[in-house]
């Protein structure tokens, strides 16, 4: 049974830094093309970034290009998202996503292209 458990959420002032981190059992993160998605009140979910298997091609939505980072540790099997400048419209509910891919470099940037979620992080900043 595979389970992703994310950490690092909480309550940050605008400006500060925050790291999530998504540990897995029951799935191998270097065979598996992953994705950090949130939720923010009351709008529907979105992808913030996504990395592939080989960890060469990552994606970052507009709104935090040049503040957030993913990342991943395959000796931990563990993936991230450094989150740098923190801003009001960040908060949300965070979730680490992942699932299989053929290619080794193919980004996924659907949700419904991703097999296992975590349960999600909240993270909330405040100005």
């Amino acid at each position: 049974q595979v389970q992703l458990v994310e950490s690092g959420g909480g309550l940050v002032q605008a400006g500060d830094s925050l790291r999530l981190s998504c540990a897995a059992s029951g799935r191998t993160f270097s065979r598996s093309a992953v994705g950090w998605f949130r939720q923010p009140p009351g709008k529907e979910r979105e992808l913030v970034a996504a990395l592939s298997r080989s960890a060469s091609s990552t994606y970052y939505t507009d709104s935090v290009k040049g503040r957030f980072t993913i990342s991943k540790d395959n000796a931990e099997n563990t993936v991230y998202l450094q989150m740098n400048s923190l801003k009001a419209e960040d908060t949300a509910v965070y979730y680490c996503a992942a699932a299989s891919t053929f290619y080794v470099d193919q980004l996924l940037t659907q949700s419904i292209d991703y097999d296992d979620w975590g349960q999600g992080t909240q993270v909330t900043v405040s100005s």
